[in-house]
């Protein structure tokens, strides 16, 4: 009888212990319920609750449903109502470089008006040290602002006196005060690059205008004169930068690299914060060569220390991941977004194909997956003749990594059906919502009612993820990006795409998550809110959905989750934001503007 008791115990208890067992394994970690939850999947379930475990997503349905899930341990979020959307994916922006000068830049995406700006420009040069500058570097377009034009060389003078200041537009032209000419020793007898031209009055005096005609080189130059933040303002930048992004929902950046930014020593800011397991977003970077003429001989020593898919962030799966060589590779192969100038053609250029088949050749053995910038059909048509003959000789390697186009403005059918046939893909931004109206002005308005043919890529079937190619050709926000892709419309409601080129809401929303999860190879991790996928997402601040369109422009997150971890949170859920430090330095415009502008 003895036994039996014993015998009865010990069952109860086995019983009692797989239940426990059981009752841990279907417990959530964190659930939000409440909501009006998106989870993307393919039959667009919408649904009101979901359930968060060890960083995925352990389930999604209704609000009593989720519940069953809680234990004692299980936080709970009630959404109130707002919309729950995967996080944001921007597949090409320039993060870490971004990160890098967040803390030094005068943002002025998002103003309103050019009297604001100027007025922002005046009180940045008040509290401007000595020795250090008034930087405006991209992300605005005049046709944002009421007044519909450029600010003149003497409102800036005016605005800033004796501050030096340096004012970027895309990579089409900039101004300089008369102070930034000096402390460059910039003069009438300075010789511009080739390809570009400092501006000059009739009396041959400079303006202070720098014009891109179409080469970049004599604007990356200034702004890699400019006077660099400390190691801790950098990683101090970072931070804010990626807060900044996360407020604005998104969740992942796919990094481009960046002209004027060189790996490793740049992207320290980055590296310190995956080091330390404090990284708030997932980032995959590709590399991106900096020195005309040996940018072979860069990516062969980059081959040789670097592994593809190395993840330098332990704590976070994808945190800081190398992805391929890109957006860059051969600088005799660039085409210049600049729709200011003429289009660049690449038989003008003798040595490009012999450059270009190289480094594709390289990659292709090397396995390594890459990207290319090209902005015209032109540009795209060759370079796919150099594709080509490389698939051919290496027995149709190509196809065994992710390869693509980035940007692809003007790409036409043609062009489009050759990249299928070799299983490459594209990533488009949002550089016409910044540069529509040039493009008009110089190509033509049909010409812009396809320019990209996003539908048309996505009919066909073609790998396509978006993005902003923030933080200098576009603003780094994500929702203007998608205004421009439902509406067809610039910053400045110029109507590009015609209505068979414009995206449903859902459609956007899907590149924006699933379809840029392509691009790094994380379609099977992220990009929904589907049972098993990466619990990244973030409840927004209105209904994507419903609200009236141009509303998208002013969209922000109020809560961002990424692998269950709350990175951000504001309004009800304020408490919940992770403390982040003061910015530094003291003069800096973040600490008095922030990012984004809304006024």
């Amino acid at each position: 009888m003895k036994q039996f008791i014993l015998l009865f115990i010990f069952a109860l208890a086995f019983v009692s212990c797989k239940q426990e067992t059981k009752s841990n394994l279907e417990s959530a970690d964190l659930i939000v319920t409440n909501a009006k939850v998106a989870v993307m999947d393919l039959d667009h379930t919408i649904t009101e609750a979901i359930a968060v475990k060890d960083g995925k997503v352990l389930a999604t349905g209704t609000t009593e449903e989720i519940l069953k899930l809680k234990n004692e341990n299980t936080k709970i979020i009630d959404a109130n109502s707002r919309t729950v959307i995967p996080g944001l994916n921007d597949s090409h922006l320039h993060l870490t470089r971004g990160g890098r000068f967040f803390n030094a830049e005068l943002r002025w995406d998002g103003v309103k008006t050019l009297k604001r700006a100027l007025k922002m420009l005046e009180e940045q040069a008040a509290r401007t040290p000595k020795g250090q500058w008034v930087r405006v570097i991209g992300g605005w377009s005049p046709f944002q602002f009421e007044e519909k034009r450029f600010p003149t060389p003497q409102e800036i003078n005016d605005a800033t006196g004796n501050v030096p200041t340096y004012v970027l537009y895309l990579y089409s032209r900039a101004w300089l005060n008369q102070a930034g000419l000096a402390v460059l020793g910039i003069d009438k007898n300075t010789k511009a690059p080739t390809g570009s031209t400092f501006e000059k009055k009739a009396n041959g005096k400079l303006t202070g205008v720098l014009l891109a005609e179409p080469n970049p080189s004599i604007l990356y130059a200034r702004i890699g004169a400019l006077p660099a933040l400390s190691d801790d303002e950098i990683v101090n930048s970072t931070k804010q930068f990626y807060r900044e992004l996360n407020s604005l929902g998104i969740t992942s950046g796919i990094d481009a690299g960046g002209g004027g930014h060189k790996f490793p020593k740049d992207y320290t800011g980055t590296k310190l914060l995956a080091d330390a397991g404090e990284m708030p977003i997932r980032l995959s970077y590709y590399l991106f060569p900096q020195n005309k003429g040996a940018e072979y001989a860069e990516f062969q020593d980059w081959m040789a220390t670097n592994k593809v898919g190395h993840n330098g962030e332990i704590h976070l799966d994808h945190g800081y991941e190398l992805e391929g060589g890109g957006e860059f590779l051969a600088w005799s192969a660039g085409d210049f977004e600049n729709f200011l100038a003429a289009q660049p053609f690449l038989e003008d250029r003798p040595t490009w194909r012999e450059d270009f088949k190289k480094i594709i050749r390289l990659h292709v053995d090397s396995n390594w997956p890459f990207r290319i910038h090209a902005t015209y059909g032109e540009t795209i048509a060759n370079m796919l003749d150099v594709i080509e003959d490389v698939n051919r000789e290496t027995n149709g390697k190509l196809a065994t990594e992710r390869w693509m186009f980035d940007h692809a403005e003007t790409v036409t059918e043609k062009e489009l059906k050759r990249i299928k046939a070799l299983n490459g893909g594209i990533a488009i931004q949002a550089r016409m919502a910044y540069a529509g109206e040039f493009f008009v002005e110089r190509y033509g308005a049909d010409k812009a009612k396809h320019a990209p043919p996003v539908k048309k890529i996505m009919a066909m079937g073609i790998p396509l993820g978006a993005g902003t190619d923030g933080t200098r050709v576009a603003s780094y926000n994500p929702w203007p990006a998608l205004y421009w892709l439902i509406s067809g419309k610039t910053v400045g409601g110029l109507q590009l795409s015609e209505a068979s080129n414009l995206l449903s809401r859902e459609d956007a929303l899907y590149l924006y998550t699933k379809g840029s999860a392509w691009v790094s190879k994380e379609e099977d991790v992220k990009g929904t809110l589907e049972k098993g996928m990466y619990a990244d997402f973030t409840v927004l601040s209105q209904d994507y959905f419903t609200i009236p369109e141009k509303q998208i422009n002013n969209l922000k997150a109020v809560l961002t989750v990424v692998g269950g971890t709350v990175v951000y949170g504001d309004e009800d859920y304020q408490s919940m934001n992770p403390k982040l430090p003061d910015v530094i330095p003291s003069w800096s415009p973040v600490k008095y503007y922030g990012g984004y502008q809304n006024n």
